[in-house]
């Protein structure tokens, strides 16, 4: 077995107030026997545009992705940060996921595909995420010790097709960092979570911001660990913490063998 962890938070503006927050939690974990830990969507910078344009860094370079590969260094992690804000070469924003290993190396990085652009009942009630990020087009996934690691970013979870891809491509474990409102997550956040868990065969790590933030955005917290089975092995409440939880990838390949659902859905395919 292997202790994963996740942490939830409420950033705000300020990238290293967040950041210096954010490495109390990943100590925290680590001195529980976390060996890899994920960390909400916009841990290190949650607010506007010009927010993310102030602190946006090219892929690999700049202090706070030192900073972070550093800390994953220094604390012997693989250390997944939900999503921190890419600056492409043609000036555009991307909303990526950093994977960084135990000796501080990039691993692999995922820009998010679905935009969260939808209209909800709360003191925000607007959301336009494509205002300031350009959507993914790639799909990844990471070979770590642990298993394979395949990434997400909050909204993703809505749409069923990407999990069954990662699945297909390999996916032992899929994270889910997350900036879910507290409508939405009531509603649906941990059904959510739970079914593509289940659908995938897959544990799910999700970290979630929580409590209220610039703009009278309210996110929903909750972050959680889900087995292939679908049970929620910890869950936090709507407040400041980490959580964590032995994984097992055995059960993986117990359920899996005994309901191959994966090429079930192969056959399926090929009778149409």
């Amino acid at each position: 077995m292997t202790k994963f962890g996740v942490v939830q938070m409420n950033s705000g503006i300020n990238a290293e107030e967040n950041l210096d927050v954010l490495e109390g939690q990943l100590r925290h974990l680590r001195s529980q026997g976390a060996r890899l830990i994920l960390t909400p969507e916009n841990a290190l910078v949650f607010g506007r545009k010009e927010d993310y344009e102030k602190y946006a860094e090219e892929l690999g370079h700049g202090p706070l992705q030192k900073r972070l590969s550093e800390v994953a260094f220094e604390l012997g992690i693989w250390l997944v940060m939900g999503s921190f804000p890419i600056r492409n070469h043609d000036g555009t924003l991307s909303t990526t996921c950093l994977v960084y290993d135990a000796a501080g190396n990039l691993r692999a990085s995922y820009e998010k595909l679905h935009m969260f652009d939808v209209d909800i009942a709360d003191n925000h009630r607007s959301y336009r995420e494509s205002d300031t990020f350009r959507a993914g087009e790639n799909l990844a996934l990471v070979d770590t010790p642990f298993g394979t690691l395949g990434l997400s970013i909050c909204y993703d979870i809505r749409f069923p097709q990407l999990y069954s891809a990662l699945r297909q491509r390999g996916a032992d474990i899929i994270v889910v960092p997350a900036a879910f409102t507290k409508v939405t997550g009531a509603a649906h956040w941990e059904v959510l979570l739970r079914a593509r868990a289940i659908e995938t065969q897959c544990w799910v790590l999700a970290a979630a911001q929580c409590g209220e933030h610039q703009g009278g955005r309210e996110t929903y917290g909750h972050s959680m660990i889900v087995d292939p089975w679908g049970q929620v092995a910890c869950q936090l409440n709507d407040k400041i913490g980490t959580a964590w939880s032995d994984v097992d990838l055995a059960s993986n390949s117990a359920i899996r063998s005994k309901m191959p659902v994966l090429q079930h859905a192969q056959l399926q395919c090929v009778m149409k």
